[in-house]
């Protein structure tokens, strides 16, 4: 019987719903007695077992030949391996003689992303991170993970660099849409649920950038200089919980240094934070140029060098086997480092599953609605004064203006860039080049809109002439502004105002028409100076593969917008903890401090312990309908807390909402006032309620103590506040004690 490889929004649901993996052709084929001779391909045995019993088969050869990676494209003259697939990330040689299959790597956390080139890959673009964090739903995010990674096999891939988790500390980083935003306990989950949903797939998933790279200017000089107790309770934390919550089989190390040391040569994060105390127990990989040293990272804990030769030599191959030999890199742990690479090989079913090439049977349409869905999500109803959304069907005259909306929608740049079916419906927008070239993806709004409103005359202007704009603003009686912000790897914003004069065109239109609407498609946070004028804002982030069709239904009502900010919104740079950033312009090898002076209260723990006002608070989204959190109560059992509260669609339409949870201590002295300590996403039709629980993970209760390594809970007084956003005026609260506890470094009883 033919078993299809074609992946429905069906089998997403059913896995979701179940746990269950996605199913492969290869998960159909009935289990095969082991074979003697391969002891190893023995599933009832632990992933660990099994990779003792080939390590005791390789040679040292073999074993070099597994911590070893080439970068999987052709890169300046480089020619990379024949076996590895073209247009890839990066390839590692197997050993076929014992089953174990070469590693295919792709980038990255959006879609099977490709470089630029006429052999481009056509893949399936999930919206940016920022806006799955956005979704605040977990399922959302392992449906997201789950799409992308059977792409990702399908193409022939089994490693997918995916995974990054990277806090927002400074909204200008370029790289900010790959990542979760700027709280530890939504990111961490969004990304680990999205990890998940990778491997079930049988294929690995790679949490990064371990660990700091906040910023891009200087990203391969810099060094970050934090306290170990700050580390722990914002980056790492992040970084902790997506490990724990998505259980990747790799974790890749970052470029920057961290209080003087290259973070893949840090044997204090690698060794100690990383493989000691968080027991991770698969592999570190270099990110590509990472890598600086043969024997200090060897010893350090970096177990693979990746991406040669991005990199200024080949540290793990000639010279990895010298020292082998010589005993300044011990034997054992070179077995170390290959047993952590063959271990989630086994464990995520990488060796019993092996991948076979077979795009013919990717659906991309139902992927493509994976997409739309996750876009729709997290679009972010930021304002919307006098209803004028969702826009009506009646006969209006329609403005549409600016954003490429008659051609499609802005995706980042970089490695994770996906190039979709269709091609570039904007080529030659600068940059051409890395980390370009500027994509916009052929799901144009305009015709969307079209196509939903029939009964009302849209007429679209590029925005080229303010002047022009304005006049077919006045004429109209709504007006739908695209504006659109570019970021990318590599590089960072020198502000956050909207590129090429954006804010002034904007402000035009609206005095010609304050039925304004805007739409931004941006990588993260911008100023708004005309925001008094323009009626309803919609963040839509970059929306991916479908952005188009998905933003038309949130603008007309199809979908209730749901998506609450994972990021605060400044009202300027003064209001950063580092105004003007550190090393910008970017200078070619010149080394400087970033010095993380805020430690800990990144976001809007910042804003909250300076008192700042921000544009739009961390948390913040609106809806075309209201609700009501009531019930709030706490209830302490032994060590647990956990908190209750009912939740109300008081309004006309069905709608979800995002409670979210906040805790505050009246004693105790933490880096900032409050945490978020929990969140529920809830789909209400009108008039219904639900009640729910969420128990509060005890770290978000803590103060970690470095000497000990374990988390201390302070006795006294919390307060617990039920809230819409972080700067919500209409939040409930309650007050619990707290006896004093101790927890060990990963949260758990001491």
């Amino acid at each position: 019987m033919k078993i299809s490889h074609k992946i429905s929004l069906i089998s997403v649901a059913v896995a979701l719903c179940c746990g269950s993996v996605l199913a492969t052709a290869a998960d159909t084929n009935p289990q095969q007695a082991p074979d003697s001779s391969r002891p190893w391909m023995n599933r009832k045995l632990s992933a660990r077992a099994r990779a003792d019993l080939v390590l005791m088969e390789l040679s040292l050869d073999e074993k070099l030949k597994l911590v070893f990676g080439y970068v999987g494209t052709e890169w300046k003259k480089n020619t990379p391996p024949a076996e590895s697939h073209q247009q890839s990330a990066g390839f590692i040689y197997g050993v076929p003689r014992l089953g174990i299959p070469s590693l295919w790597q792709t980038d990255a956390g959006l879609g099977v992303a490709s470089q630029a080139g006429p052999n481009a890959r056509q893949g399936t673009a999930l919206p940016s991170g920022l806006n799955t964090a956005a979704t605040w739903d977990l399922n959302t995010a392992y449906a997201g993970g789950a799409m992308i990674g059977a792409e990702a096999r399908a193409f022939g891939f089994n490693v997918m660099l995916a995974g990054g988790v990277n806090l927002m500390r400074d909204p200008r980083n370029g790289r900010n849409f790959e990542y979760g935003g700027e709280d530890p306990l939504l990111a961490g989950k969004i990304v680990g649920a999205q990890i998940k949903g990778i491997q079930s797939n049988h294929i690995v998933s790679t949490l990064k950038h371990f660990a700091l790279n906040d910023q891009e200017t200087g990203r391969t000089t810099l060094n970050v200089r934090i306290d170990d107790r700050s580390a722990r309770m914002s980056d790492l934390l992040a970084l902790q919980i997506a490990k724990e919550e998505g259980n990747p089989g790799s974790v890749m190390c970052a470029y920057n240094r961290i209080n003087g040391v290259y973070s893949c040569e840090n044997s204090y994060l690698l060794n100690e934070v990383l493989k000691q105390d968080w027991g991770f127990q698969g592999w570190v990989m270099s990110d590509w140029g990472a890598t600086h040293s043969t024997i200090p990272a060897a010893n350090a804990g970096l177990d693979q060098q990746s991406g040669f030769p991005f990199d200024l030599a080949d540290y793990f191959g000639a010279p990895l086997k010298e020292a082998v030999l010589n005993g300044w890199v011990p034997p054992a742990r070179l077995d170390d480092m290959v047993r952590r690479i063959l271990s989630p090989l086994f464990e995520h079913g990488v060796i019993d599953h092996p991948v076979a090439p077979a795009p013919a049977g990717i659906d991309f349409k139902a992927h493509a609605a994976v997409s739309a869905k996750d876009a729709q999500e997290g679009m972010v109803l930021l304002k919307n004064s006098g209803g004028l959304l969702p826009l009506k069907s009646s006969s209006q005259r329609i403005a549409v203006i600016g954003g490429y909306a008659d051609k499609g929608v802005l995706a980042g740049g970089g490695s994770s860039l996906v190039y979709p079916a269709g091609g570039n419906a904007v080529p030659g927008l600068e940059p051409k080049t890395w980390p370009g070239p500027v994509m916009v993806y052929p799901s144009s709004p305009l015709k969307a809109l079209q196509r939903r409103l029939p009964k009302a005359t849209l007429s679209f202007n590029d925005g080229a002439d303010p002047a022009a704009a304005a006049r077919l603003a006045k004429d109209s009686d709504v007006v739908v502004m695209f504006a659109t912000q570019w970021t990318g790897e590599g590089m960072d914003v020198p502000n956050l105002s909207l590129p090429n004069k954006q804010d002034d065109l904007i402000a035009a239109v609206t005095a010609a028409n304050p039925n304004t609407i805007v739409v931004l498609e941006t990588g993260g946070p911008v100023t708004m100076p005309w925001l008094s004028q323009a009626s309803a804002v919609l963040e839509a982030w970059y929306p991916g593969t479908s952005g188009g069709e998905a933003i038309a239904g949130v603008l007309v009502g199809e979908v209730n917008p749901s998506g609450h900010l994972p990021a605060t919104f400044p009202a300027s740079e003064s209001q950063l903890p580092r105004p003007a950033l550190d090393g910008f312009p970017e200078v070619a090898d010149r080394r400087f401090d970033v010095d993380y002076h805020e430690g800990a209260a990144v976001g809007y723990k910042w804003f909250d312990l300076k008192g700042l006002k921000p544009l739009f608070p961390f948390g913040h989204g609106l809806s075309y309908t209201e609700f009501a959190m009531t019930d709030l109560a706490a209830e302490v059992k032994g060590s647990a807390l956990r908190v209750s509260f009912a939740v109300k669609n008081t309004g006309r339409v069905e709608g979800k909402q995002v409670a979210q949870v906040y805790v505050a201590p009246l004693q105790a002295k933490w880096e900032a006032p409050k945490r978020l300590a929990g969140f529920q996403k809830v789909d209400l039709k009108p008039g219904a309620s639900t009640k729910t629980t969420i128990s509060v993970d005890p770290r978000l209760l803590a103060v970690f103590d470095s000497a000990s390594k374990t988390w201390k809970v302070a006795a006294g007084d919390y307060r617990l506040m039920l809230a819409a956003s972080a700067m919500d005026p209409q939040a409930s609260s309650v007050v619990v004690h707290l006896d004093a506890a101790v927890y060990d470094v990963n949260g758990k009883p001491h």
